[in-house]
């Protein structure tokens, strides 16, 4: 590339860069002359760069990678912080008792300011390619217009998830749209809708181009699987500062919202450019392993270097030291409620990939041995360094991509609207194809045929979709989101307390959960292998184990932790409040609600 357009695209990135560090000494600055965005915007190559730095604020410090993804999604009644019982700013946000003074997200470059400067560099492109480019569907600078739309529409997803109401910028600064009001999010979810639409005219299905043959870029599968998404979180159930409602919006009603959805859905599925892995654990195996071809499950991952990112480092499997596994002794942070554990039906193969009831303890001579946690800091299994092809030295990041969608998520969302529209019999496919990757074989006779089967009434198909999602998708944190469309949220918190109180008495449906537990180790003198842990298994392997343990008590799973999946109404608390910073830096415009 030509010194001068390497130039010229350094100047770009400049002035993006500084918008929110800057905003009035760019402002005032004279303006750069437009011949150069002509050139970077109706240049493929140049574009193309313009575009990839919208993804530059996902890796940024205190952006995605160390607070936006670590702490949104906690608490479920699937997931939670492990240290929930303890006292902090730490605890706050995943307990639904943050405050906008809360030191991990109280600072100027943290992620609602990261997402905001994605959204700025995508406006800048967005207008850009349109204003000086000839974006086509199948030429390359189309692609890229409905790239950067996409992008913009995932750090909007996101704000939206996180805060309900935010600030709608749409076009790039000026000095007349530096501080702005928040907006009625309706207004956001009706522009993103309408934004997907365009994109997914532009970008291609998976692997049917270049850019589309890895899940780092986005494709046509991604984009109508995330306005499938967007469309029942827009029509969904929500807190609103009168209280938790449907949207009022006609245009976001249910019945104008899952028709698109449902639309969505089928178009992805009908394409047949996407495939569920036949195997739930190579699945995960493979995302350890950083595969990225498009045209599996994956629809799209947020792309961490490999010296950038957090998914293990926060989530998984933990290590106390340095091993034969990692250079990086991390993971444990969160994990699944120990009681999903048990709800999962014996014979899931899920089960096992997910919940982990150990971590890597100190290491002798490089080499450390799997160890018993205690019942309430169990790990997701879905995130191992031992499944790595990598071995990670950085201290603080492991480059792991941050799986975004898949498409198990697009056989669900279309089932829940099937059942809806159409009633369980139209669901049944759809819940069988998730059933079937889940089981043996073997099993499908009872295990889907039989379960989908006797599920007759859209109430029971309905409640047999939630559990599937938690099923498919602990560990992932969608299922707040999930919660709080559906309405669901603190019930199934309250749900998940009582559940939780009747495993430490094993009683309830918890009655034939053993209190005893066994565990020696295998020949490689590293795998636990454990006797105690399933429903049922009550007998004396003191013969035949070296070790015993108590492991159900009140000890490790006390009153206190118990309560602590949350300690502030979730419903008066489904979003964070906007951080101080933000408020005093907003010229008056930004207030809280919610009661902040």
């Amino acid at each position: 590339m030509h010194s001068n357009m390497k130039k010229i695209i350094y100047i770009v990135a400049v002035i993006v860069a500084g918008v929110f560090t800057s905003c009035n000494d760019y402002l005032e600055a004279p303006t750069k002359s437009s011949l150069d965005e002509s050139i970077i915007f109706s240049t493929p190559d140049l574009a193309k760069g313009a575009v990839d730095g919208i993804k530059v604020p996902f890796g940024e410090t205190n952006s995605y990678r160390g607070r936006f993804l670590p702490w949104y999604g906690m608490n479920t009644d699937a997931e939670w912080y492990n240290s929930s019982q303890t006292v902090g700013d730490n605890s706050d946000l995943a307990v639904y008792n943050a405050k906008p003074n809360n030191s991990n997200m109280n600072t100027t470059n943290n992620a609602w300011a990261k997402m905001y400067e994605g959204i700025e560099r995508a406006n800048i492109c967005i207008k850009g390619i349109r204003q000086y480019g000839d974006p086509q569907p199948g030429n390359e600078l189309g692609y890229l217009l409905g790239e950067a739309l996409t992008l913009r529409a995932v750090f909007y997803t996101d704000l939206l998830k996180a805060w309900g109401d935010v600030v709608a910028r749409f076009e790039p600064i000026n000095t007349e749209t530096i501080y702005l009001t928040k907006s009625d999010r309706g207004v956001i979810y009706k522009q993103l809708i309408a934004d997907l639409e365009e994109a997914s005219s532009l970008v291609p299905w998976p692997n049917e181009s270049e850019p589309t043959s890895n899940v780092e870029r986005v494709n046509k599968a991604f984009v109508k699987g995330l306005r499938a998404r967007l469309c029942l979180s827009a029509s969904g159930f929500q807190q609103y500062p009168d209280g938790i409602r449907r949207s009022s919006d006609p245009d976001l009603s249910m019945e104008n919202m899952y028709a698109i959805a449902y639309q969505e859905c089928k178009d992805i599925i009908a394409s047949g450019t996407c495939q569920l892995d036949p195997s739930f654990e190579d699945l995960w195996r493979k995302y350890n392993q950083d595969y990225i071809a498009a045209g599996g499950e994956s629809l799209w991952e947020i792309p961490f270097s490999a010296g950038r990112g957090r998914v293990l480092f926060t989530f998984g499997v933990r290590h106390r030291s340095v091993d034969q596994y990692t250079g990086q002794a991390r993971g444990g942070q969160a994990g699944p409620l120990p009681t999903v554990f048990y709800d999962y039906d014996l014979k899931d193969t899920r089960r096992d990939v997910t919940c982990v009831p150990y971590e890597y303890g100190t290491a002798v001579n490089g080499f450390s041995q799997q160890q018993l946690t205690s019942l309430n800091t169990w790990a997701f299994g879905k995130y191992r360094y031992e499944w790595m092809s990598r071995y990670v030295t950085s201290t603080n990041d492991d480059g792991l991509n941050k799986r975004y969608m898949r498409y198990a998520e697009v056989i669900l969302m279309a089932a829940e609207i099937a059942n809806e529209l159409e009633g369980p019999g139209a669901a049944a496919p759809y819940l069988k194809m998730i059933r079937k990757r889940a089981f043996n074989a073997s099993d499908w006779p009872t295990k889907v045929d039989a379960y989908v089967d006797a599920l007759d009434s859209k109430e029971a198909m309905f409640n047999a979709i939630v559990d599937e999602n938690k099923y498919e998708f602990t560990g992932e944190f969608e299922r707040k989101s999930a919660l709080i469309r559906w309405n669901l949220l603190k019930v199934k918190l309250d749900e998940a307390k009582t559940k939780m109180y009747e495993l430490r008495s094993m009683t309830g449906a918890y009655s034939d959960v053993p209190g005893k537990l066994y565990y020696r180790y295998a020949e490689d003198g590293e795998t636990l292998q454990i006797y105690g842990l399933n429903r049922g298994e009550n007998e004396d392997k003191s013969g035949e184990y070296d070790f015993n343990t108590d492991y159900i008590t009140t000890d490790n799973l006390n009153d206190t932790k118990i309560e602590s999946v949350y300690t502030q109404d979730p419903n008066t608390k489904q979003f964070w409040p906007i951080w101080q910073v933000f408020l005093d830096g907003s010229n008056g415009k930004l207030v809280n609600d919610y009661g902040y």
